[in-house]
């Protein structure tokens, strides 16, 4: 027996089937949905970069200075240094030191002084010469004036007036020198010249130098002088000590003059 169904009821029942298909279409949307999202949650995640690497750590640095840095031998020069970045710093003949200083020292022979300053960045190195130089050698002492020059310097001559023979008053100051020198010098043996300007004879000028030659000799002894160490000797005119005619050459020629015996 056939059954057929009203017209009502079967709008009902394709009304009914198209709510049945929207659902399946919805849940056919939310599934594919959950699957990419599955998918997505399932793919390997993907690791940060890695940090830049540290920089690496600084070079040192270095310095050696030497003031002075000429010195003579058994002067002292100082060495001054300065490091950055340096842990460990050394220098040759002076051994470990801090990473900045000063330090004297006294080289015996040209040197130069070798840094080394060693750090996590690197080592670095420096150096400073010092020069030492040998002084010169002291100069010669001076020879000592002999006996003969003493007396030519100190031993002063002793002049006279015209046609006198008579010690002035303004000589008796260098006869007093002249005796005091050679009481000093007791081995000292000497002549006493006596001369005259070129006036008058020959025969007078001799007689008048002898006896100036004798007044030196009794002046000195009466100031102490042995007369054994003295010898007189005139020469009158025939020997001047200058040749001009006039009264200032003349009063040159006046005299009583010591030479040294030797």
């Amino acid at each position: 027996m056939t059954h057929n169904r009203e017209p009502g009821a079967q709008g009902e029942h394709r009304m009914e089937d198209k709510v049945k298909q929207g659902r399946m279409k919805w849940i056919m949307v939310v599934f594919a949905l959950g699957a990419i999202m599955t998918l997505g949650a399932c793919k390997k995640k993907v690791a940060p970069p890695p940090p830049p690497p540290p920089p690496p750590p600084a070079a040192p640095t270095a310095s050696l200075t030497a003031n002075p840095n000429t010195v003579q031998k058994g002067q002292a020069t100082t060495l001054t240094w300065e490091t950055t970045n340096a842990s460990d710093v050394n220098i040759d003949g002076i051994g470990a030191v801090k990473p900045s200083g000063s330090e004297e020292v006294t080289p015996s022979d040209s040197t130069t002084y070798h840094l080394t300053a060693k750090g996590p960045g690197g080592t670095q190195e420096a150096t400073a010469r010092v020069t030492v130089t040998t002084p010169p050698p002291p100069p010669p002492p001076k020879p000592s004036a002999t006996e003969e020059e003493l007396f030519a310097r100190n031993v002063k001559d002793i002049y006279f007036d015209y046609d006198k023979y008579d010690i002035r008053a303004d000589q008796s100051g260098p006869i007093q020198a002249d005796a005091q020198f050679l009481n000093q010098h007791s081995n000292v043996s000497f002549t006493l010249e006596g001369h005259c300007d070129e006036r008058g004879s020959t025969e007078y000028n001799l007689a008048l130098g002898d006896n100036r030659a004798n007044a030196v000799k009794n002046a000195l002894v009466q100031a102490g002088v042995n007369a054994s160490r003295i010898r007189t000797i005139s020469y009158g005119k025939e020997k001047p000590f200058c040749t001009e005619s006039n009264e200032p050459c003349w009063q040159q020629n006046r005299r009583g003059h010591f030479v040294y015996q030797r």
